[in-house]
């Protein structure tokens, strides 16, 4: 069950990188490396996957562009 989960988790995870870095016109790799540096793909797609994979993908993508932008803000980081 645990490990069903933990799948559950990173294919979402993926899919709204892979999503969010589409919108942004990034790679997803730059994308993930830039959540990474946040601490949000831990802190925001998985730990809050129950209250994200409840939304639209435009939903997600909109979580994750405006997590990614005001951390960048607050340590003056990219756009």
């Amino acid at each position: 069950m645990i490990m069903e989960a933990s799948i559950r988790n990173t294919q979402f995870a993926a899919l709204a990188i892979g999503a969010t870095a589409r919108h942004m016109g990034i790679t997803t790799t730059e994308l993930h490396n830039r959540l990474k540096r946040h601490g949000l793909v831990k802190r925001l797609l998985l730990d809050c996957y129950d209250t994200l994979h409840a939304e639209s993908i435009d939903g997600v993508v909109w979580n994750v562009e405006q997590a990614l932008k005001n951390w960048d803000m607050k340590e003056g980081g990219q756009r």
